[in-house]
Parts: C-alpha cells; structure tokens; sequence
C-alpha cells in the first residue's frame, strides 16, 4: 500500500465571532467528493475542536484540514494559545458538558495534542473514511 502525503484543503485563523455553521460550511465546500457519512464525522471533529478553543482559551485559533486519498482519510488540527490539554470527559463549564473529547475519539482512528514552542497547542484527530 502506497501513502500518500496529505495535502492541506483549508487553512485558516478563527476568534469569538466565527460561527460555527459558516465554519462548518467552508469545511464541507473544501472536502467535495468525500462521502456523507465521512463528511459528517469530519465536521463534528471540527465542532468539537474549535468549539474547545472558543469555550476553554482566549477564543483565537487556527483551524487546518488535510486529505489523504491513499490511505483514505482527514485530518483536522486546531491550534490555541493555551497550554492547558483537554479534559477526557469533563468540563469546567457544567455536568452536561465534557464530552466532546469523547467523541472525538470515538470519531477518529487516532487524536492528541502536540505543544507549541511560543505558547499554546495543536489538538488534532485523524477521521479515517468509513
């Protein structure tokens, strides 16, 4: 099996007053062809991870989606300024919240966080094609 090197299909800075659906949006225009079930996990990796930054750091980030066609998958790396690593489960911000983490495992065949060397993080999770 050949792997291929992914290539980089969106690349952008976010802070407080991106929304979400427009977000979403420009994600689902960057990856055509992908199949439904693929996309649609895709973009709850993306909800879950810029929605970690806006709800748990200063609110700027970065937000990068890579494709691979060989082996099948994308990957998604959200960067934050924030040293603090994610919390499997938990949230500061009430019992009803905290889960996304676990659904981004759920969701990818491999997730984690990588440091920064001017401060902050890069969170990123493999979503493989169904």
């Amino acid at each position: 099996m050949t792997h291929q090197v992914p290539f980089v299909v969106l690349d952008l800075r976010f802070d407080r007053d991106v929304l979400l659906t427009d977000l979403r949006h420009d994600v689902g225009k960057a990856l055509t062809g992908l199949g439904e079930d693929h996309l649609y996990d895709v973009l709850l990796v993306v909800t879950e991870l810029v929605s970690n930054v806006l709800d748990h750091t200063p609110g700027q980030g970065r937000l990068r989606v890579l494709r691979r066609e060989s082996p099948c998958e994308v990957t998604v790396e959200v960067d934050d300024t924030s040293s603090e690593h994610p919390v499997y489960g938990h949230s500061r911000l009430g019992e009803h919240r905290g889960r996304g983490v676990v659904m981004v495992e759920g969701t990818s065949s491999a997730w984690g966080i990588t440091l920064l060397p001017d401060d902050g993080k890069t969170v990123f999770a493999v979503v493989p094609c169904p």
